[in-house]
């Protein structure tokens, strides 16, 4: 029988291993992708004569002592705010078409080239930026458009390397580089912009992403078949924990009519709507909250801004650990598990978020309600975010980049009201903004606990004969 033959998960080694060196080379990928982008958020800060409205002076532009070393343009706050956008509108226009495309052509090779044209046009970016301000905007679109699909691509790689039992936690060590990589650049871009310039920030992370871009083409295997020095106690373990799971080297068609009528998919991308409108408003407007909240300095406010996201990145891999290990032990059903991690990834940060509001008198109560706010979200990494592969882990490619995109232009309205709210609001913005991101995570909520599922869909199953 087949399942005398299976290694069990006892025997196999797990942090030393060829799975968990992929997750955590991937962990490192996203950490370059994020530092790539939310880099410019900081160095704006040396780049400009001006960021705030209303013609105020930055005084801290005017500490620059080289111009050289520090290049220093009248670009205006709108203008500013159009750069800075700019790339998740290339993230946005990748997203389905690198997800159709992960299931046709070679992982390997789109996200060794992605990754390795998006730090290309991230060292391009001062000499951008030297030559007028439409040319950021092209080449931030552009990085955008690559590391929508790093983004994307990347988690199909677990269909065929992460056992079922492990899924979980090998998707949130990766994907915790997103969350990882904005902490480190609030940390050392400061010191970068202080000591080097800011166009050596630009210059360090497109360095270092060629680094790993080189290193993804020699290391990286996208079937544990093929890989050279792969234990042969791990690649049975592997192989024979996904023999259920069918992979193709064909085309696949996506059955359109049956996805606009799957009710699973849409509570999914409804909270992939709210996870990102939330995480998007937590971490672009989490500068701004404690300026206004603390009045600290640049620094303290850097430092202090990283906290939230460092426990985000720690709960996001612990969440996926915990995840594994209640299915592992059958501690309960995977639909259960699938609402339970949703439920603390969007009920929690609505709670502390409210706690933010109206408890959060002194200094230390802002930032313990601020870091549980934001870090608690990272529960959603062991529900939400990986349910796709339990309903159809044939479609997945396409699925998560639908999903991304519905999830991305959550972030983007997210963005956008946020800061209406504020021009506009003079009295109480911020109650306001966050009984929004309350409400919207709410309202997500019960839809996922009522019609979500986690077992395989009927029309994402191969016999499905019937496409559009």
């Amino acid at each position: 029988m087949q399942v005398d033959n299976q290694v069990s998960p006892g025997k196999v080694p797990h942090f030393c291993s060829i799975r968990y060196g992929i997750a955590v080379f991937l962990l490192l990928c996203n950490v370059i992708v994020m530092s790539q982008r939310v880099s410019m958020s900081l160095t704006m800060i040396a780049m400009v004569n001006n960021t705030e409205p209303h013609g105020l002076s930055n005084t801290s532009t005017k500490e620059l002592q080289d111009n050289i070393k520090n290049p220093v343009y009248n670009w205006s706050t709108e203008m500013q705010g159009i750069m800075l956008s700019s790339i998740f509108y290339g993230i946005l226009i990748s997203q389905i078409p690198s997800g159709y495309l992960s299931g046709i052509y070679s992982l390997k090779k789109m996200i060794g080239f992605a990754l390795l044209l998006s730090s290309v046009f991230t060292l391009l970016l001062p000499l951008a930026a030297e030559l007028g301000e439409i040319w950021v905007i092209i080449c931030r679109v552009i990085k955008g458009m690559f590391q929508g699909i790093t983004l994307t691509t990347q988690q199909v790689i677990w269909i065929k390397w992460a056992p079922p039992l492990e899924l979980t936690r090998l998707t949130s060590l990766s994907l915790s580089g997103l969350l990882l990589g904005p902490c480190i650049v609030l940390l050392i871009t400061g010191f970068i912009c202080d000591s080097l310039g800011w166009p050596m920030v630009f210059y360090i992370f497109g360095a270092c992403g060629c680094a790993l871009s080189v290193l993804w083409f020699i290391l990286f295997y996208e079937d544990p078949k093929d890989h050279p020095y792969i234990s042969i106690r791990e690649k049975e373990y592997i192989t024979s924990a996904l023999t259920q799971q069918v992979s193709s080297s064909t085309p696949i068609k996506v059955p359109i009519k049956a996805l606009l009528k799957s009710v699973p998919l849409w509570v999914i991308s409804l909270c992939n709507f709210a996870f990102f409108w939330s995480n998007t408003f937590l971490s672009i407007y989490m500068p701004i909250y404690i300026d206004y909240k603390l009045q600290v300095g640049v620094k303290e406010n850097g430092l202090l801004s990283s906290l939230p996201l460092l426990f985000a990145w720690i709960f996001a891999v612990l969440a996926g650990y915990m995840a594994d290990i209640f299915q592992t032990r059958n501690t309960f059903s995977l639909i259960t598990i699938r609402k339970l991690f949703t439920l603390l990834g969007l009920l929690l940060p609505s709670i502390f978020s409210l706690c933010l509001l109206y408890l959060s008198s002194d200094f230390y109560g802002t930032i313990i309600f601020l870091i549980l706010a934001n870090s608690t979200s990272s529960f959603a990494m062991g529900g939400l975010v990986i349910n796709l592969v339990d309903i159809a882990p044939r479609y997945y490619g396409f699925l998560r980049g639908l999903t991304n995109v519905i999830g991305l232009t959550g972030g983007l309205i997210s963005s956008t009201v946020t800061g209406t709210i504020l021009s506009e609001d003079a009295e109480s913005p911020w109650v306001k903004i966050f009984l929004l991101m309350i409400g919207n995570n709410m309202i997500s909520l019960i839809f996922y606990l009522i019609f979500a599922k986690a077992e395989v869909q009927d029309w994402a199953k191969e016999r499905q004969n019937t496409y559009l």
